[in-house]
């Protein structure tokens, strides 16, 4: 007899329908979970990718490499004024009450290192962009890419030149040579002249020597409407000019305009009329239909020395000018934005007057609409009559708290032996231990009677070095770098243990004017305490003082006094310190006054002094 097959529980005696749909579901779901699992292992896991960077102008702080050696003091008024009054009474031992305090270089190889540094605005324009402006390049034909030497003469040197601008300005002709790694951004072409031992520190490679470079500007021509117009233009020792590709203006020094002779001026009047320490060229007509950009192209520079100039003006078809100091067309500058005060401020330290208009003119870019420009009207008013409030009048009585809540209505006369001397609106005096007094009230009475102040001024100087000249030739120039500090120390016993702020201004003058400069100013918080030895020094950092002999007229900058104000948690002064009055009594608009700006007898700001123009440019060289 035969044994039976046995069958798994779930099938057997099951219809033969409900078995295949089970298989069938099971298939099914096998397969399911292998596509869930490829699909799983296939998938590729998602990554963050971040945005590519923005290239943005960056300002780089310059290392200060100056070694402070020398200590001079500046002749002193030997006075410390301090507004208090003061009590025939020994000091006393108030409770000390703490408060808060407040407390680039480019390395381009082969041993060349230059340090760009254009964190403020000059005439050759700024490290940072607006949008709206001119972006330059500064060239060194004795330089190599990586930064070392080659050798270049006159010739060669107007032949590279030559070979650029021909080319079509390509860049691969200038491939060899050193370009700045900081780009210049600017508004204007306006660079008056200044003596070419200078020009190289001023655009941001002070280490470059100062002949066969030049520099190089590209943006966009661009006006609102429809615009005819012609430039004219002065280059010493060179300018060259292009628009949509084509060559509008060329000029060189007299004597050297032969050499470039594949563009003339087809005006009349060419070179007739004086701009800076040359004549004039006249450039060809330049239509802008509205709103359509055209390339633009500015390269100017120097041969071997002497002045470095590069100006752009502006003749509108149809306009009518005044007359200029030089008998020719008072012209607007070319200008991509309305100049600001600084770049004003720039600019007039080296025209001369009435010789163009820097206020006046179109404005070449598409999105401009007029506003006004800075006129010397918009300084803040003189405050010459309005003295400093050292301390502001306390009124006759107050009302005092004890620590249990009592009220007293007093005058305040002084403390003496732990007390405090108060005086009731009868005369009579009366004394209050001062620990029975609230914290609110030891705080005004530490206040009113603040410490005796040392305040001590200095400077130091170093040289400031020049780059190379061609033939090693005498400068015409000279600098040095200006270290400002100021210390202050407790001379009085008692503790004071209130928060103080000081304030340093360290002033200049012109040479060759009468306007004064703000050179530095540094503001801190701090407290004399046993920890400090009851003193504080503050510091800034190097500012370069630059005198210049041009067109036989010395120029520049130079230290001329100070003010140091301390002041307390209420903004009241409590001591200064300055050789000038005038400064202390103009102190609210002295306050208003940046560094570098410049500013007249009453602490408002102002424009510099011009320069003596030029006689003759063909007798310059």
């Amino acid at each position: 007899m035969k044994a039976k097959k046995k069958t798994a529980g779930l099938i057997k005696g099951a219809p033969s329908g409900f078995v295949i749909s089970l298989m069938v579901h099971a298939v099914a779901f096998t397969l399911a979970g292998l596509l869930v699992v490829f699909t799983v292992h296939q998938k590729e896991e998602k990554k963050f990718i971040p945005p590519k960077p923005v290239d943005r102008p960056k300002m780089k702080l310059k290392k200060p490499k100056v070694q402070v050696k020398k200590n001079t003091k500046p002749a002193s008024s030997n006075r410390i004024v301090t507004k208090v009054q003061k009590a025939n009474m020994p000091d006393i031992q108030l409770p000390e009450m703490s408060g808060m305090g407040e407390g680039l270089v480019g390395d381009l190889g082969g041993g060349f290192d230059l340090n760009p540094n254009l964190s403020v605005t000059s005439v050759f324009g700024s490290d940072q962009s607006i949008g709206s402006d001119l972006e330059g390049e500064v060239f060194s034909l004795v330089r190599s890419r990586s930064g070392g030497t080659i050798s270049m003469d006159e010739d060669a040197f107007r032949d590279v030149l030559r070979k650029y601008v021909l080319s079509g300005w390509k860049d691969s002709v200038l491939a060899p040579y050193y370009r700045s790694p900081k780009k210049l951004y600017s508004t204007h072409v306006i660079v008056p002249p200044i003596p070419t031992c200078m020009a190289p520190g001023i655009f941001g490679a002070p280490e470059l020597e100062d002949y066969w470079l030049f520099v190089k500007y590209k943006g966009k021509l661009v006006y609102p409407v429809d615009i005819k117009f012609r430039f004219w233009g002065v280059g010493d020792a060179y300018m060259f000019v292009n628009v949509g590709g084509k060559e509008v203006l060329m000029t060189a020094w007299h004597f050297h305009h032969p050499w470039f002779d594949w563009w003339t001026s087809s005006a009349g009047g060419d070179r007739t009329h004086l701009l800076g320490n040359q004549r004039m060229v006249v450039g060809d007509w330049i239509e802008l239909k509205a709103g359509e950009p055209l390339d633009l192209k500015i390269l100017f520079g120097e041969w071997n020395g002497g002045s470095f100039t590069g100006m752009l003006l502006v003749e509108v078809e149809g306009e009518d000018y005044p007359t200029a100091r030089t008998g020719g067309p008072l012209l607007p500058a070319f200008k991509t934005e309305e100049l600001s005060w600084d770049t004003l401020t720039e600019i007039s330290r080296f025209l001369a007057a009435d010789e163009c208009s820097l206020t006046n003119g179109p404005v070449f870019n598409d999105y401009y609409t007029k506003k006004p420009a800075p006129t010397v009207a918009d300084t803040p008013p003189s405050a010459s009559e309005k003295p400093v409030k050292e301390r502001d009048k306390k009124p006759a009585s107050r009302i005092w708290t004890t620590v249990s809540g009592q009220t007293l209505e007093a005058e305040f006369m002084t403390a003496v032996g732990g007390n405090a001397i108060l005086k009731s609106a009868r005369k009579k005096q009366i004394k209050v231990p001062l620990k029975r007094l609230s914290k609110k009230d030891r705080r005004y009475i530490s206040l009113e009677m603040p410490p005796k102040l040392d305040i001590n001024f200095s400077k130091t100087t170093k040289p400031r070095k020049f780059g190379p000249t061609e033939g090693a030739r005498e400068l015409t120039a000279r600098a040095n770098f200006y270290n400002f500090a100021t210390r202050v120390k407790q001379t009085s016993t008692r503790p004071y243990g209130q928060p103080l702020t000081i304030e340093y201004f360290a002033i200049g003058d012109e040479i060759g004017g009468q306007k004064n400069i703000l050179l530095d100013y540094q503001r801190d918080s701090f407290s004399l305490t046993e920890e400090n030895d009851y003193s504080f020094e503050l510091s800034g950092p190097p500012v370069e003082l630059i005198d210049y002999n041009l067109n036989e007229e010395r120029r520049g900058k130079r230290y001329s006094g100070f003010l140091v104000v301390i002041t307390d948690s209420r903004g009241e002064v409590i001591a200064y310190q300055t050789p000038s009055e005038n400064l202390y009594r103009n102190l609210d608009n002295l306050r208003k006054i940046h560094v570098g700006w410049y500013f007249d007898d009453d602490c408002n700001r102002c424009l510099p002094t011009p320069p003596r123009p030029f006689a003759d440019a063909t007798t310059e060289n």
